[in-house]
């Protein structure tokens, strides 16, 4: 469940860019598009608390002040801000400041919570959005072209890069052993392959 591919060990924003990848885009996407972060699955009590099934593992993206946009199922996107936050279960209990009683909280069950990709702070050294991996060229350490990203996904132990070139398909574990290079400005990922993994 990472936003980030890393070869560190940080699990900041877990699941929002595998979900948004998988689900939502196969290329490049900038920092100016929307991420979905989580929906509206019901809510709790009658003080206008929501229960919010999070597509991230840390609660950071929901801390209070912070504000979302909220996308509901006929489309209509407001802006909300966050007032309190509890972690249950497998979902979050999330209030709203304008949101401050149970009508009003059940009007929302099924929206689409929302934030701008610029809204994600930079990540640490060694770390990367999966967003941003998507679509790099890949090449091995002798300049030979391998393919593109097309997806990632994650074992465990480490993330692992889905490169395709027509119909091939390189799975390259990111590790700090494989991974020798990601140049933005180049838009390409430098590889040290072990033989046998082609």
């Amino acid at each position: 469940m990472l936003l980030k591919s890393r070869l560190a060990g940080t699990k900041n924003y877990g699941a929002i860019l595998r979900h948004f990848i998988n689900d939502e885009t196969s290329g490049y996407m900038d920092k100016d598009d929307t991420l979905l972060i989580g929906k509206i699955v019901g809510v709790h009590g009658m003080k206008g608390y929501l229960k919010v099934y999070s597509f991230d593992e840390s609660m950071d993206l929901f801390d209070p002040g912070r504000q979302v946009r909220l996308k509901s199922s006929s489309g209509t996107t407001n802006t909300f801000t966050v007032k309190d936050v509890q972690a249950y279960k497998n979902v979050l209990r999330v209030a709203f400041e304008e949101i401050s009683d149970r009508t009003a909280a059940e009007a929302l069950t099924g929206s689409e919570l929302l934030i701008n990709r610029s809204e994600l702070p930079e990540p640490e050294e060694g770390s990367w959005y999966w967003c941003d991996l998507i679509g790099l060229a890949v090449y091995g350490i002798d300049g030979t072209y391998l393919g593109h990203v097309e997806n990632l996904f994650e074992t465990g132990s480490n993330d692992v890069l889905v490169v395709k070139r027509g119909e091939a398909e390189i799975l390259i574990p990111v590790t700090s052993s494989i991974v020798c290079n990601v140049d933005f400005k180049e838009q390409k990922i430098t590889v040290d392959l072990p033989e046998g993994l082609i």
